[in-house]
């Protein structure tokens, strides 16, 4: 169960039903960068929505109760393996977008960052993960440009309308 507005009032409501009925609900995005180059990671084939696509370090959705820090801390360490980073919280944002097969992601997002190396020891989970690597923000607005269809709706979003608020300086230049 996961965080969604029901009448407009928050209530817990079943993740794939919450896409279903394009409710408002809470999730979180998490981008591991080096300097101006984020992890990326490419979503593994068996997810229900945007299966293959190439997405930010690590989103989900808090469980009813859970705390958007607490989410970020756990989503990275169940995806991909990493542990001990520190996160900082940059913002909360909106965003609506079809995720195909008649799914609707509206989320209120907590954005988050996070310093690491390009040598992070990863463990990526093969059910959530199919591949990661480092992109730069110039790098990856080449490749979105070139071909959107090979990124989620959302990492597309947050480059268009929030990459400052992401990347700081790194996204003007």
């Amino acid at each position: 169960m996961i965080p969604a507005w029901v009448d407009g009032t928050l209530a817990p409501v079943e993740k794939l039903a919450v896409h279903r009925r394009g409710l408002r609900h809470r999730a979180i995005s998490v981008f591991v960068m080096d300097g101006d180059a984020v992890l990326l990671q490419r979503r593994a084939a068996g997810k229900y929505h945007t299966p293959g696509l190439w997405a930010n370090t690590c989103c989900t959705h808090p469980h009813w109760g859970e705390d958007a820090h607490s989410c970020a801390l756990r989503r990275l360490d169940d995806e991909l393996g990493i542990k001990g980073l520190d996160l900082v919280r940059r913002a909360t944002i909106e965003y609506r977008a079809s995720v195909g097969d008649g799914l609707i992601e509206h989320e209120v997002v907590a954005l988050f960052t996070a310093a690491a190396t390009r040598g992070l020891a990863l463990a990526p989970d093969p059910a959530e993960v199919a591949e990661t690597r480092w992109a730069t923000l110039a790098e990856l607005r080449a490749e979105i440009a070139a071909e959107p269809q090979r990124f989620t709706p959302w990492i597309r979003i947050y480059l268009d309308r929030h990459a400052a608020t992401i990347f700081g300086t790194a996204a003007t230049t």
